[in-house]
């Protein structure tokens, strides 16, 4: 498993990768999973945390960086298993309840026309077991109150619920805001507000990460970043 290390000792091992990405932050005796990937790949997660050299295996806090269904099945699962607190936007507080957050829309005629058929679906295929949050994110959000140096800051764009995790001023956890699969492109292939989202970037750049780990694909360095959130914000003008 892919591991990162900042300089004050957290460490973020990605647990889940493939379909989408799941990361555990551990910091002495707590750890953090930021999103939690398909139900189907809920036996592979566990045992990935299971297996990891860690003080203590259970789950402290759970954070969704938004509630699309690839980031979201396990939720209800492992809030049973291990009690932890669940962090998430405010903005799909009706979805949650419902147990379907609706898929965004694409950032071009293939991707809008994947959308268009994959809301048609809807629940049925791409719903999650509800949950009840323990902390609702309506404007920034931090652990510092747990001695965690760990921030949650809003990044909309891919969807109106999207956070990114900041952890220990060094590196990002930005689940879909960014997409990490092609070679020079961090541009995501569904967006439901591409101008927003182009705003969340440069949010992500008001930061001191070098390092941005997306839910989909490997990392991005910050110089790619730059290089496209420069590029998009001269043809939006």
């Amino acid at each position: 498993m892919k591991t990162w290390k900042t300089k004050n000792g957290y460490i973020i091992i990605k647990v889940l990768s493939g379909r989408s990405n799941s990361y555990l932050i551990s910091k002495g005796n707590y750890n953090i999973l930021v999103d939690t990937g398909k139900k189907s790949s809920f036996k592979k997660l566990k045992l990935n945390i299971e297996s990891l050299n860690l003080i203590n295996k259970q789950v402290s806090f759970l954070i969704l960086t938004h509630t699309h269904f690839d980031h979201c099945q396990n939720t209800a699962r492992i809030k049973v298993q291990d009690n932890c607190k669940i962090i998430v936007s405010e903005k799909e507080k009706e979805s949650i309840k419902n147990g379907y957050t609706s898929l965004p829309d694409g950032t071009s005629v293939f991707t809008s026309l994947i959308s268009r058929l994959g809301n048609w679906f809807s629940e049925k295929r791409f719903g999650y077991e509800s949950f009840v949050p323990d902390f609702f994110i309506n404007e920034n959000f931090d652990l510092f109150n747990y001695d965690l140096n760990i921030q949650l800051i809003k990044t909309e764009g891919h969807s109106a619920d999207s956070v990114s995790v900041i952890v220990d001023n060094e590196m990002a956890i930005v689940g879909d805001a960014l997409f990490g699969v092609f070679k020079n492109s961090v541009f995501p292939p569904f967006a439901d507000d591409t101008e927003k989202m182009i705003e969340s970037w440069g949010k992500l750049l008001n930061s001191n990460c070098k390092i941005f780990l997306p839910g989909h694909g490997g990392e991005i360095k910050r110089e790619l970043l730059q290089m496209e959130h420069d590029i998009k914000r001269i043809k939006t003008k």
